[in-house]
Formats: C-alpha cells, structure tokens, sequence
C-alpha cells in the first residue's frame, strides 16, 4: 500500500505508524523502553523492527500514514523502509547497518556492507549539520525537535533514493567525516590501544592515546555497554552506551546505576581544582567526567573529538581500579535480563 510522512503534530487527530517514537494513537515501531513490541519483529534497533514488521507483513501495517518525534539515522531508516518497502527489503542488509551505526555507533568493518553503510550515514550527518542543525541543538530554539523534524525529514525521504544507489555521488559531503572514521578505527587496533574487559558488568575500558571519533571508539565496544576512556595525560570519561537507554533483543543487559556515589569518591581523590560530575540515567548517553555540566546536551551527544577533556590528578591505574570496584559493588546481586522498566532503573538509582 502506498503511505505517506506526516508531522508528529498531526497524529492526534490521524493514527499512524509511529517509528523511533512513542503515542497512544498509532501502531509503535520502537525500540524505546517499555514499548511492548511482539517478539516475532523484536530487534536491536527501530529501522529493524521496521524491516522485520515488512518481510512479515505485519497486518497492523495497514495504516496510510508514518510519523516519529525527532530526526535521527535509525528513525528516518525506518519511515524511509515504510515508505519505501519493496526498497528497503531489497536493500535490507544495508539499511541494518546504516541503524547499528548510526544509533549504537558501533561501526564492525568486517561486515561487507559497513563501509557503504558509512558512507550513508556520513552523508547525513553532513548535510544535516549543513541544512539543518545538529542533533538536540532544537533543545534551545523556540521550535522544539517535533515540529522542527519534519523538515529535515522531508528533504531526505526526498533525497535518500538517489544517494543509497550510488553513494559516491555525494563523495564531497561524506568523505571528511568517514576519512576520520577510518583513521579513528585503524587506531583502535594499533598496538599503543588497549582494551580491558569487564563482561560480569557490562564495562569496557579502552586506552588510546587520543579521542578519537564514536564510530571508530565504540567499533571494539560491542556486546558491552559502558565505556572507560583513557586518553594521554590522565583524561578520561565514562559513558553509559544507548544501548541501555533502550530495549535491545539480542542479550540481556545489566540496568543502568547513578554514576553520583561514584562522582564523590573521585571528586575526594580529585586535586586538580577540577569537578567530576555525571549526567542522570534517564539522558540518551550519559557522561562522568572532568567539568561536564559545562556541556550542554549538543556537546555531549558529539563526537569525544569535538570536546574538551581535562587532566586529572588521579592516575589510570588507580581511576581503573575504583571505577571497576564501583560497578561491581553496585552490580552485585543483580542478573541482566532483557526488557528493564524506567521504574526499576531510577528505583535502583534512588
């Protein structure tokens, strides 16, 4: 059937197929906490709940409209998929891709359709920066992200097509940022990068000498979902990934923990005159780190490239071992399982 975009203004008075998002009024295609998506379409990310509804024909499809809230890589893949579901199944392997990297930022070069998924995903960075504004940036303009996201929509559900046949075509709006992707991701396996793994509590830790690009920094953090980064010069930040702002279906997880009893313990060791302060839970991907709530929701979400990040005084080795004892302190007793509520996680943070 044919369908059609509408703003997510209009769907109070229009049910539709609402993807990436959340409202009573439409058939959910998400992946957000609490969404009770049926087992047989569950995945990872939004576009493949999408893309799995499609290849099963899902009868709650039948519906002439598509909506979401916000503009970003794995929602627009998804309306994309619903506008377009003889294309999207056709190029369904990529469009996957194109969401793992775009929501997880979890780039696996080995996958033989990563690279062009790059590209893609690239491409729209780009111009979205270019025509529109960055991610979160309608936080602090008078028109907020859900009316302002339509038009971002409407140009690339217009533009999409042309580029996913040849993406070189637009080889002048990707080929900065996927060049320092690539730069990033070779130096993920240099022999001066060091990864430590903690599976029994979700931790990486990774040791580079610089920040380095998303793409290419959580290319070796799959399967966990916080991230220790240790630059040269004692700099460092602790990042709780997306992947627990949502429901994955592809393993359990542990919840997510307040980081502020571990923000005091560093802040006692800390003696640089700098504060370590940390995000709440409930933010997309939350930060500890040296100075951060001199960021704002712009900043944070960029790449660790695009950010100061401050020396401290306490040294790798101890910062290591506290960040590890904390977690496994606040993880003990609890199993990962899939499907945690935002009740249960802010209660585990009270």
């Amino acid at each position: 059937m044919k369908r059609a975009f509408i703003p997510f203004s209009e769907i109070k008075n229009q049910p539709a197929l609402v993807v990436d998002s959340t409202h009573p009024n439409g058939v959910m295609l998400s992946h957000w906490r609490g969404v009770a998506t049926p087992d047989a379409i569950r995945s990872d990310t939004s576009a493949g709940i999408v893309l799995n509804a499609l290849r099963l024909q899902l009868p709650e499809l039948e519906l002439p409209f598509v909506t979401a809230n916000h503009f970003d890589i794995d929602g627009f893949v998804g309306v994309w998929a619903l506008l377009h579901p003889e294309e999207a199944l056709a190029h369904e392997e990529l469009l996957r891709q194109m969401a793992l990297i775009g929501d997880f930022r979890e780039l696996d070069l080995s996958h033989p359709l990563a690279g062009e998924a790059l590209k893609l995903v690239c491409w729209i960075n780009a111009k979205e920066r270019e025509l529109f504004y960055k991610p979160f940036a309608a936080d602090e303009m008078p028109e907020k992200e859900t009316v302002q996201c339509a038009r971002k929509f409407a140009y690339f559900l217009r533009e999409f097509w042309r580029v996913l046949q040849d993406p070189d075509w637009e080889r002048g709006a990707w080929e900065d940022e996927v060049g320092g992707v690539l730069l990033g991701y070779r130096d993920m396996y240099k022999p001066e990068t060091k990864l430590a793994r903690y599976p029994e509590i979700g931790l990486v830790i990774v040791e580079t000498p610089h920040p380095l690009h998303y793409y290419a920094l959580f290319s070796r953090t799959v399967g966990f979902d916080i991230v220790l980064m240790c630059y040269e010069r004692n700099r460092y930040e602790l990042e709780y990934k997306y992947t627990t702002w949502v429901d994955i279906a592809s393993r359990p997880t542990l919840p997510r923990v307040s980081m502020a009893p571990l923000a005091t313990q560093l802040n006692q060791l800390e003696t640089s005159g700098l504060t370590w302060t940390y995000d709440a839970v409930t933010e997309t991907g939350p930060l500890l780190r040296l100075n951060g709530d001199q960021l704002n929701r712009v900043e944070t979400y960029d790449n660790p490239t695009e950010r100061e990040i401050y020396s401290s005084s306490i040294p790798a080795e101890q910062l290591k071992q506290v960040v590890v004892a904390y977690f496994r302190e606040a993880f003990a007793g609890i199993e990962p399982k899939y499907n945690w509520s935002w009740k249960e996680v802010k209660e585990l943070s009270s």
